[in-house]
């Protein structure tokens, strides 16, 4: 058996090597020390369309005519594999122009003396046109996933976040340049957050974990509860690359699920400031018990609300909750609302009728602007406190019964009693436990967490995206009082909302009021409002208004800002009249 000698051996290698270039489809060939081709691969003799026994044997510049390998020769000087590679252009048997990238090596003997060269001709229009359709199919996806009105965001093996939708930045609060390269524990805050156990459990496991409720806090302290599903990222060898992660708002379905079982809870009254942290620890407290709770606040500072988190914390929260607005009630017809009567207590009464007291058996009765309720009807109030029992009217059997009692005011009641509109005992025994509301103007902190807040719940029981805000708009807003407070801001963000067609609510979607500067630069304050005035200048204020609308009750109380009932009251206790 003849042994080959090292040249041949060398050939026999190289001849070897590219035609494995061919499992790459890369075109290649060699050269002896003549610069004469002694091998090519199928890859080659397709890109040229040539065979060998066109090729085989002939100088290398023959063949491959344009090809500029004179300077960059391996041959000529010393071979730098990084400065070798560069785009030329080859022509086939036909005259066609081919764009390659040429990379050239060097081959060696078994004393390392050279004994020829290896040469890649890297066809490039497949190679870019594979390039532009992974970077086109990645843009597009990415394009598609950032227009779902559903949160996405994906991490890599090591748990950092690679991709982070627009609606994902709506539901978390979180921008993408704020989260982008870094764990995904700064979505879930901290690393022992259950969620992120989820989403590290699905890449482990290899399987996904649906349908999972959850609340996800916002870098302002605003929660939101959303639905996740964390999925794992398979490539196709099977193995796991990542997690993807689905973030499904939930504000509008929680709202809803709410107001169907008549509760409320915490996360539908925001707020960092100091005071209002005060309240929230003051209703954790006492909700369980059964303690009778006076509010007090301005207008539009969230009593009802309090009042309606406050039975839904408590140990009644199965029971009814019935809500009595003391203004609203003529003073003839307040007692049978509250007590109800009997069957022949007056004209009509052709049957009993149970009052608000016995509709809230076993529950929470809320008696808001108690500071509106006629004397006489305040001594039935204390005994129904004192004694849990009452007579209704016409009735000559007294009424036991279990509620828990919680009453808001926006007026001051220590000052109706000093004033001698209240009754003193009926004060203590309604301030039981005592939380005050601040105005909006004395939480100014508070007002970037409650617009937000604010904008996605409207935005979510409206269906659409949530939208941001300009500069102009925020400063404007932040400047303003807000006399009817965290109403006010309501009302102020749902018109701007109902105006607003685009993505940006800018200051041309306020009302006037905000638009309009005062000459100090600040937005104009519109005039107080009636629950504002104090007791002492209150008669002159309301009679001021009924002689410039020529004793008009209805557009009084309207200018006033308080209900025409209310104002018949006041006007009837102050002795007032044309």
């Amino acid at each position: 058996m003849d042994v080959p000698d090292d040249n041949s051996l060398d050939c026999l290698l190289s001849d070897q090597y590219i035609h494995l270039l061919d499992r790459l489809n890369l075109p290649a060939f060699t050269v002896d020390l003549s610069k004469r081709i002694t091998a090519i691969n199928n890859s080659l003799a397709a890109l040229l369309e040539m065979d060998e026994a066109q090729v085989l044997g002939r100088p290398c510049r023959a063949v491959f005519r344009g090809l500029p390998c004179e300077a960059d020769c391996p041959f000529q000087k010393a071979w730098d594999p990084i400065q070798d590679a560069r785009e030329v252009q080859v022509f086939d048997a036909g005259g066609q122009r081919h764009q390659v990238t040429r990379l050239a090596a060097p081959l060696v003997g078994p004393s390392r003396e050279l004994a020829g060269c290896v040469v890649i001709l890297q066809d490039q229009p497949p190679l870019a046109q594979l390039i532009h359709r992974v970077e086109h199919d990645a843009r597009n996806l990415k394009m598609t996933l950032d227009n779902l009105n559903i949160g996405i965001f994906t991490v890599n093996r090591g748990g950092h976040v690679t991709f982070f939708n627009a609606a994902a930045e709506i539901i978390s609060g979180f921008k993408r340049d704020q989260v982008l390269g870094r764990p995904a524990s700064v979505i879930f805050a901290g690393e022992e957050n259950g969620d992120l156990a989820c989403l590290k459990e699905a890449m482990a496991k290899g399987q996904p974990r649906p349908g999972l409720k959850t609340r996800i806090t916002t870098p302002d302290g605003e929660v939101v509860p959303v639905r996740a599903d964390y999925l794992p990222l398979i490539n196709e060898l099977g193995r796991t690359m990542g997690g993807l992660a689905t973030l499904e708002d939930l504000t509008l379905a929680e709202r809803y699920d709410q107001t169907v079982a008549d509760r409320c809870t915490f996360d539908q009254m925001v707020g960092r400031d100091p005071a209002m942290q005060k309240v929230f620890a003051t209703v954790q407290a006492v909700a369980a018990t059964g303690s009778t709770i006076l509010i007090e606040g301005a207008t539009g500072t969230g009593k009802d609300l309090l009042a309606k988190i406050i039975h839904s914390l408590s140990q009644r929260r199965q029971g009814p909750w019935v809500k009595v607005n003391c203004a609203a009630i003529p003073e003839n017809l307040i007692e049978s609302e509250l007590f109800g009567y009997v069957r022949g207590a007056f004209t009509g009464a052709d049957r009993n009728k149970p009052g608000r007291f016995q509709e809230a058996h076993g529950g929470t009765i809320f008696l808001d602007e108690i500071g509106e309720l006629p004397w006489p009807m305040q001594a039935k109030l204390l005994r129904v406190l004192d004694d849990q029992e009452f007579y209704p009217l016409g009735g000559r059997r007294t009424f036991q019964v279990d509620v828990r009692v919680i009453s808001a005011t926006n007026r001051r009641l220590e000052r109706l009693v000093a004033s001698g509109h209240f009754r003193e005992d009926l004060y203590y025994r309604l301030n039981v436990v005592h939380i005050e509301l601040p105005d909006l103007k004395d939480r100014r902190a508070d007002l970037p967490l409650l617009i937000k807040h604010i904008l996605r719940r409207l935005g979510a029981g409206r269906g659409r995206k949530t939208p941001g805000l300009s500069a102009e708009a925020m400063a404007l807003l932040l400047a303003y009082d807000y006399p009817g407070n965290v109403r006010e801001l309501e009302n102020i963000l749902e018109q701007a909302l109902i105006i607003c067609h685009e993505d940006t609510i800018g200051p041309q979607h306020f009302s006037g009021c905000l638009r309009v500067p005062s000459p100090a630069g600040r937005p104009v304050r519109r005039p107080p409002q009636a629950d504002q005035i104090g007791v002492a200048d209150g008669r002159d204020r309301i009679l001021d208004m009924l002689h410039r609308h020529h004793w008009h009750r209805k557009k009084t109380a309207l200018a006033l800002g308080m209900d025409r009932t209310t104002l018949w009251r006041k006007m009837k206790r102050l002795g007032l009249s044309p």
